[in-house]
């Protein structure tokens, strides 16, 4: 959940998330959309079409759909989606860059790092910044095991 923004810190969007339930990306729009198809037209005309193809990904993604993320002190984080797609339009989170949000119910506390799956911190020592599937056979059932 790491803006794209390069003047956006990385740690505010993750511990917002963490704090009120959501897993999110960027994509700041200049007036909140009406639909998520305004939404995939307005990130494609704002950011580009690898922007607006990424949030489509995202708000695709099934409920129950399991996620990770990691905090500003680099430790690992488990949710799992449970709604659809919104624009959050709050200046708290316009502050952030982190708008295109789901409800994500996630756990209590970090995983302690010796049983975050392998694939799970092989994903995130590879970088990015945000929404990246990660493709392992195993990390799915390692990942609902904690």
């Amino acid at each position: 959940m790491r803006s794209r923004d390069d003047r956006v810190p990385d740690g505010p969007a993750v511990e917002r998330a963490l704090a009120i339930g959501v897993c999110g990306v960027g994509g700041i729009l200049d007036a909140p959309p009406a639909s998520f198809a305004d939404a995939l037209a307005a990130v494609d005309a704002a950011h580009g079409e690898r922007m607006a193809r990424r949030l489509e990904r995202f708000a695709a993604a099934p409920d129950g759909a399991l996620v990770w993320t990691r905090d500003d002190e680099g430790l690992l984080w488990l949710g799992m989606l449970n709604g659809p797609w919104r624009y959050d339009a709050a200046p708290a989170a316009r502050d952030v860059d982190l708008v295109h949000v789901r409800p994500c119910r996630w756990l209590a506390a970090p995983i302690p790092p010796g049983d975050v799956p392998s694939a799970v911190r092989a994903t995130f020592a590879r970088g990015g910044r945000n929404w990246q599937r990660i493709n392992d056979a195993d990390v799915a059932e390692e990942s609902i095991a904690l």
